[in-house]
């Protein structure tokens, strides 16, 4: 091979290589955006006791599920971001046993501006078995997958929008979002358990096999009137 031949194909060669970095800085550029661009919507809610997850929907309103924040009056929670303690007020609480949600509000001018200027968009289709989801909390993101009502035991099979990954997806009041869509699928209210008994020691073991999360279309049915994001 000739020095201009063999000069031509190492310029090949490096042009090549280039072309992958490139390719994979802009991937991974791309992954922290969508990550990045879900975490600003997850706060934590401070009680008075303990701390819990919610989403911020727009308009300096923030959803979590109802059993995280309890009776806000004598729970008097706030939201906290980077730190920071906001005070809030109660537009709508719901409870466990019905719709496992509350939405709280707070002054919209005292919030941070990267905050101010965002509107969470709310997933218009049902959760489908299989879908890609990600779970969001101020820590992070974690990614799973949404399960079929059929693989629950049957006592639960009212709660059929489920996740799997329980030991490592977001707890109660975090968000759930659409990984393709990057819209808010739910919210995060309870882990599902099953109990089996074993025939011959007659011990009973339980394990969490799912996460139930109240679905989109019963977040838009909460939300007043007027407040939809």
């Amino acid at each position: 091979m000739n020095t201009r031949a063999h000069c031509r194909r190492i310029r090949w060669v490096w042009a090549i290589c280039v072309g992958l970095l490139a390719f994979q800085i802009s991937r991974s550029s791309r992954a922290e955006s969508f990550e990045d661009s879900l975490l600003v919507y997850a706060v934590n809610i401070q009680m008075q006791s303990w701390t819990g997850f919610g989403i911020y929907l727009g308009k300096g309103l923030f959803i979590t599920a109802a059993h995280v924040v309890g009776h806000a009056w004598m729970t008097k929670p706030k939201v906290v971001i980077a730190g920071q303690e906001y005070p809030t007020s109660v537009v709508k609480e719901g409870s466990f046993e019905g719709t496992d949600l509350t939405l709280l509000s707070v002054d919209e001018s005292l919030l941070p501006m990267r905050l101010r200027l965002r509107h969470n968009k709310l997933c218009k289709e049902p959760p489908w078995p299989g879908e890609q989801v990600v779970t969001v909390v101020p820590e992070g993101v974690v990614s799973s997958h949404v399960i079929a009502p059929e693989r629950l035991p049957i006592g639960v099979r009212r709660f059929s929008t489920a996740i799997a990954d329980v030991a490592h997806t977001g707890n109660s009041g975090s968000g759930v979002f659409d990984a393709q869509h990057r819209c808010l699928l739910g919210i995060m209210s309870r882990k599902i358990s099953q109990s089996r008994t074993q025939p011959y020691s007659g011990k009973t073991e339980t394990r969490d096999i799912a996460k139930y999360f109240v679905p989109a279309s019963e977040i838009a049915a909460f939300l007043p009137t007027g407040l939809a994001p």
